[in-house]
């Protein structure tokens, strides 16, 4: 009984294997067409947005001309410049002149500057054909009484410039006493000479002088 069983299953399996295989030769009807990739998609347009107000909409700016920025068309010639009338600015001042441009300036530039100072003379040394002042006025010194006190007396040398008139302007030691130098200097402060002349003008000079100081 299982063999039967076995031998109808066999056989039934055959016959199902061998109409899978063989059927498909046989048909005869047609295959459906594969997909493409190319697919066809509808486009829709969409309604335009409504327009801005004109008061919305921007102008666009042109920009000046700049003088300082070479033209980049070439230009047909060369404009002729503007005639500009000459403004007269003359004027008269208080004297009657004619002058021109500010008043102010004229009138400033009108006022001569003060003359400078006369330059000072070199001073010039005694000696050679410079010949030494004369003494006109002499003053003798006081004796200090510190000095006098101490018994102190001798021979105080000085160099004075004798100015053109004659007068003593600077007065300075050569040879010091201590307790003699001030008495010394102002006397001879005091003292005035003839004027010294050179090529006929008076000119100032520098001699040596001396002061004497003695106890009787």
């Amino acid at each position: 009984m299982r063999t039967c069983t076995l031998t109808i299953s066999i056989v039934v399996h055959v016959v199902a294997v061998c109409a899978a295989v063989i059927a498909p030769l046989f048909a005869t009807d047609e295959l459906p067409a594969p997909r493409t990739a190319t697919e066809f998609i509808q486009v829709v347009s969409l309604p335009e947005p409504p327009a801005p107000p004109p008061s919305a909409v921007t102008r666009a700016t042109v920009d000046a001309p700049r003088p300082d920025v070479p033209p980049i068309d070439i230009p047909n010639g060369i404009a002729p410049e503007p005639v500009v009338d000459p403004v007269d600015d003359r004027f008269t001042n208080d004297t009657g002149v004619v002058a021109f441009g500010d008043s102010s300036a004229i009138v400033a530039e009108a006022t001569p500057p003060p003359p400078p100072p006369p330059p000072r003379q070199s001073v010039l040394r005694v000696g050679g054909n410079i010949r030494p002042p004369q003494k006109i006025a002499d003053v003798a010194p006081t004796y200090p009484p510190i000095a006098m006190a101490s018994r102190v007396e001798g021979i105080v040398i000085l160099e004075a410039v004798i100015a053109e008139d004659g007068s003593v302007r600077d007065v300075r030691v050569l040879r010091s006493i201590a307790l003699l130098d001030a008495a010394a200097m102002e006397a001879v402060r005091q003292w005035r000479f003839t004027p010294t002349l050179l090529n006929g003008q008076p000119v100032p000079v520098v001699m040596t002088v001396t002061v004497a100081f003695r106890l009787h």
